[in-house]
């Protein structure tokens, strides 16, 4: 197959990530990119040597010299925008979470199927290679069955990583836009989308999200803590957030602290690094038979994980296959994050199986 060409469409920070997965890849290139402010589309068209530079994201549709689209928008536009791609017959992919609610998450999934393109939201964790080796380690037995996942999530200060001004964060405290808090909505979906890769698919939640006021009419969806039944029988998880934006997190990245421990009836696995590392640990720990083992992790950095979602996904177009987290396995996961905002709303526990149900 030729190489596809791809147009990148929203050039906020969180794009020059993104951008990394089609360096020197002989399989896809950007060839196009689109954002509301022609300064920052061309800024971007400029660092990345992209010829096509829109404002006019109808118009970009138009072209018959685009195969696929990465949307890098804010949530409340994924749905029409991701539609919209899939009926002039472009494959999408899509940043998390996939859609505010199932039933535009249901919409998106029918009109992909219908124009034969490939839909996938865009998770980068899940590719993160020492979250890969933890993968490969449970399903090879390294611990015995799983039983318990522990993740954990903390904020940190801005000076202490990228700097990405504030206004570029806004959209994320309207829940009309952002479909949910900053924390457990948006960033939270990333820590779901690892649980239930490691652990299976989640039975029950039980949640207490409280919040934090950060500017005078604004408030963060934090503390959090948030309890999971996995359908596999004893099989739990336990996932705690909080917003602590005075502690300092030295990152390349953003300055978020993310820690996961899994205990199996004969191990327990440590991953201590993920857009940062906290303490000074190696990326992986294995604790079994009373001896700790630090397990060889290389491609550490976060980068690697957008780098080989990219990679991933140009593949799967290519051959035909199933992307990692295509439409159903996605909407599964917001199915999750929605029955744990309200389980904390209605203040008891949420079969997963009644979201459906549910009125947002």
């Amino acid at each position: 197959m030729d190489q596809l060409r791809v147009a990148i469409v929203g050039c906020g920070r969180i794009s020059d990530l993104h951008e990394l997965g089609y360096r020197n890849f002989d399989k896809a290139k950007i060839v196009a990119v689109c954002d509301r402010s022609h300064v920052v589309a061309e800024s971007k068209a400029i660092k990345w040597n992209v010829p096509k530079v829109f404002t006019d994201y109808n118009e970009l549709l138009q072209s018959d010299e685009i195969d696929m689209i990465e949307l890098l928008v804010p949530h409340h536009l994924h749905a029409p925008m991701a539609i919209a791609a899939c009926k002039a017959k472009k494959h999408v992919s899509v940043q998390k979470p996939m859609a505010l609610s199932l039933d535009e998450a249901d919409k998106m999934i029918a009109v992909a199927q219908e124009n034969g393109v490939s839909l996938r939201v865009f998770e980068n964790f899940i590719f993160y290679p020492p979250i890969l080796k933890v993968k490969e380690m449970i399903h090879s037995g390294a611990i015995g069955d799983p039983r318990m996942i522990r993740v954990h999530y903390n904020s940190g200060t801005l000076d202490s990583s990228w700097k990405v001004p504030l206004k570029a964060w806004l959209w994320r405290f309207d829940s009309k836009r952002c479909g949910g808090g900053p924390i457990i909505f948006d960033h939270g979906y990333h820590l779901f989308s690892v649980a239930l890769n490691l652990m299976g698919p989640v039975e029950k939640v039980s949640a207490w999200i409280d919040k934090t006021q950060v500017f005078p009419t604004k408030y963060i969806d934090g503390p959090a803590t948030i309890m999971l039944k996995f359908r596999s029988p004893r099989c739990y998880g336990v996932m705690d957030f909080s917003h602590t934006p005075q502690m300092r997190i030295n990152s390349d990245y953003y300055a978020d602290d993310n820690r996961i421990e899994i205990v199996g009836d004969t191990g327990i696995i440590q991953i201590n690094k993920c857009t940062t590392s906290t303490f000074d640990l190696p990326a992986v720990l294995l604790y079994k038979n009373g001896t700790t083992t630090v397990i060889e992790t290389p491609r550490t950095d976060w980068k690697h994980s957008f780098i080989d979602a990219t990679h991933h996904f140009v593949n799967s177009i290519q051959s035909g296959s199933q992307p990692s987290l295509d439409g159903t396995t996605a909407r599964d996961i917001l199915k999750v994050v929605l029955a744990a905002q309200y389980s904390s709303t209605e203040r008891r526990e949420i079969d997963v199986e009644e979201v459906k149900y549910m009125t947002p």
